[in-house]
């Protein structure tokens, strides 16, 4: 992947956030997208080796727009200054765990987990917490996980939700909205030839939380 390429375009964007620039420059963002895609669909068969969920997926179902909805928000940007993907199954709208890839200017970094599932999602994946509390409490404090990503985001409510005792052991888990991973990627390692192998090698290390939270989504059917 042409890094510097795709971080150059971004960078612009930025400073140039409107039509008229976009416009002019759309042969720049086409060369950007396509880099940033071939580098997608060329992670997407390493991690399906250790994640088989991820199989028959492809960069297009996986990559966010760079077009920001400003319908509802005043003085949003046109554009994101950034590029994208979310791999999992169902793609990056399948509310499924999954692995994400982010790049932009001086924020480049690897996600995993699940951001803010839906209502019924969040109910699953909470009673799963609190019948499996020591293995994802093992998940979550394995070396090789803590090793690249930082612990869960703060997003918590206040307050145990009400279907959970108050004092179980897994009340301070049991707060949180979403349960999302990060590990920072430094520009030394994005422009490294050993980039693909290095972030496959990290991504694998999230595999257990994965399967974890896309367990508790999974209903059988009767």
């Amino acid at each position: 992947m042409n890094a510097k390429l795709i971080l150059s375009f971004l960078k612009d964007v930025e400073k140039n956030n409107n039509r008229e620039w976009f416009h002019a420059n759309k042969d720049r963002y086409d060369e950007a997208k396509k880099e940033f895609e071939t580098f997608i669909n060329s992670l997407i068969p390493e991690i399906a080796k250790f994640d088989k969920d991820v199989l028959g997926l492809y960069a297009k179902d996986c990559m966010f727009r760079i077009y920001n909805d400003v319908r509802f928000a005043k003085n949003k940007p046109l554009y994101k200054s950034n590029m994208g993907a979310y791999i999992a199954k169902g793609g990056k709208n399948g509310g499924r765990a999954g692995y994400y890839f982010h790049i932009e200017n001086d924020n480049c970094f690897l996600g995993g987990g699940i951001y803010m599932p839906s209502s019924e999602n969040l109910k699953l994946i909470r009673q799963e917490i609190y019948y499996n509390f020591k293995e994802i409490s093992g998940i979550l404090s394995s070396k090789a996980l803590l090793k690249h990503f930082q612990m869960l985001d703060d997003m918590k409510v206040s307050r145990v939700p009400k279907e959970f005792p108050k004092d179980s052991e897994s009340a301070e888990l049991l707060k949180y909205k979403s349960f999302t991973v990060l590990c920072p990627i430094e520009k030394k390692q994005l422009l490294s030839d050993d980039l693909p192998a290095v972030v496959v090698q990290i991504f694998k290390t999230l595999v257990p939380l994965n399967h974890f939270l896309n367990r508790a989504l999974f209903v059988p059917q009767s």
